[in-house]
């Protein structure tokens, strides 16, 4: 007479395989947490390091002076000023672009439409941005002159699908309710969503558009074919080449000079500031949109 295994002690024995993958997965989990921790750690670790030495009031306020004696002060005022309004520019062309694309694409356009829209922004998002510099040398320096406004647009190409998407994320949290009774008391589509939708949204926007702006306040490549033929002279007139943060660091990391590379790391430092004070500004906005829009449901 055979015997029959317990179901018992094989649901057990299941059921202890089961939690031990668990167990194992989430250290595998936390592993590559504390991996990508430390590796920011490092990298902000050895900016800090050294750059510090190098951060002064000259770096923000003083132009650079080519040539100069180890006892004349000089800075980058000439790079924070053409990022500045570089980025400025960029976050104008592209913000209300943007929005206006994901208002479209969330609350008017048909599926198709919408799906078609969404890819082209996707595809646009991970097209390198070394591509996007030549296509703007193409379309606005070749026969005519380098300047900050082109260098704008292209950052600008760069921040459009960052925005449009976190934009439409965001729209898709509003709760369909909000939309049904504006609907219902008669209310016009286009007068919900700009009355009623977008209001909640606020927050969601202002955080996809920090994140793009720290996105490409860092990019050198579409800046190296648009804006970087400049002067050592500060300036904030647009329609002439500006320089920038990036393009510095850049040039000076490439300069037989030890202090022109203290320079670059100081430069690397506020460039990295900003960006982390701006992604944490960006998470503490993300996180309160979500808790409104929660309440809201």
């Amino acid at each position: 007479m055979s015997a029959h295994p317990n179901p018992l002690l094989a649901r057990s024995a299941h059921l202890r395989r089961r939690r031990a993958l668990n167990r194992a997965m989430e250290v595998v989990a936390w592993l590559a947490a504390a991996i990508a921790v430390a590796i920011l750690g490092i990298v902000v670790w050895s900016v800090a390091r050294r750059g510090a030495g190098a951060l002064s009031l000259d770096l923000l306020t003083k132009p650079p002076v080519p040539f100069a004696p180890p006892n004349v002060a000089q800075g980058l005022s000439n790079a924070f000023a053409g990022t500045i309004v570089i980025v400025g520019l960029a976050t104008a062309m592209a913000l209300p672009v943007g929005i206006l694309v994901a208002l479209y694409l969330n609350e008017f356009a048909p599926a198709a439409i919408k799906e078609g829209v969404s890819l082209a922004l996707d595809v646009l998002n991970g097209i390198p941005a070394i591509v996007i510099g030549i296509f703007v040398f193409g379309l606005l320096v070749v026969h005519r002159t380098q300047s900050g406004l082109a260098g704008a647009f292209a950052l600008a190409c760069l921040m459009l699908p960052l925005v449009a998407r976190s934009t439409m994320e965001v729209l898709a949290l509003v709760p369909s309710s909000l939309r049904e009774a504006s609907l219902g008391l008669g209310v016009p589509r286009w007068r919900t969503t700009l009355s009623i939708v977008l209001p909640q949204t606020l927050g969601g926007i202002v955080t996809g558009t920090v994140l793009a702006v720290a996105r490409v306040a860092g990019e050198t490549a579409p800046l190296l074919f648009t804006s970087s033929i400049v002067a050592n002279q500060t300036s904030w007139n647009p329609s002439h080449a500006l320089f920038s943060i990036p393009l510095a660091i850049f040039e000076l990391s490439e300069s037989p000079d030890p202090n022109d590379h203290a320079r670059a790391w100081a430069a690397a430092l506020v460039l990295l500031l900003f960006i982390l004070v701006a992604s944490l500004g960006a998470r503490w906005l993300a996180t309160r949109t979500r808790r409104k829009l929660g309440a809201a449901r």
